[in-house]
């Protein structure tokens, strides 16, 4: 299957209706020559109008810590595909959980379009359930305060929101520790 073809299947999937009425597509990011895939939770409000994946405060952040700049982030070096590749709108306390028919029954599809995956970004708690299931940790700190026990396949971390300052702020072995060797690890696969 192609990528045209999956959009297709996508925007044809009665799930997706009140997408596809409004004439959005799905959001993600794939290349066969992609080293690094990002696995996150769904494309934000302002991901939803611009149609380009991080394209907000949580992507700087992102491009902040992985050490690259925005030009290599959105290159065929890396491919983003998140839990749902639609915004699942407002919820009472943020973003609505991504909908899970859509990693279920698509991510297998579109990760067998890129054989040359070196690592997997892996960002919240929806992806690293999804993927790491009963080998995470007992909650998203702990799993991403063990990240090295999921190296080579995957790199586990916290989401980088501004809403969640106050988890950085509690945690700043992440920036001191975590941040460093992610650096490297995106660094080592892309030169």
């Amino acid at each position: 299957m192609t990528v045209a073809e999956l959009i297709n299947k996508l925007e044809r999937d009665s799930r997706n209706a009140s997408y596809t009425e409004r004439n959005i597509p799905p959001v993600f990011q794939v290349s066969e020559s992609a080293r690094i895939l990002i696995i996150g939770q769904a494309p934000g409000k302002k991901v939803e109008e611009t149609l380009i994946p991080f394209n907000d405060k949580s992507g700087a952040k992102l491009i902040e810590w992985m050490g690259i700049d925005r030009a290599i982030f959105h290159s065929e070096k890396i491919a983003i595909v998140p839990m749902d590749f639609y915004y699942p709108g407002k919820g009472k306390t943020g973003d609505k959980p991504p909908r899970k028919f859509i990693a279920e029954e698509y991510h297998k599809e579109i990760l067998s379009m890129m054989p040359h995956i070196e690592l997997t970004i892996l960002i919240g708690q929806y992806a690293m359930k999804y993927y790491l299931g009963d080998a995470m940790e007992n909650n998203l700190t702990e799993t991403v305060k063990h990240y090295y026990r999921y190296l080579p396949e995957y790199f586990p971390i916290v989401h980088p929101s501004p809403l969640n300052f106050r988890w950085q702020k509690n945690n700043p072995w992440f920036q001191a520790q975590v941040v460093p060797e992610l650096q490297k690890s995106v660094q080592i696969i892309l030169k």
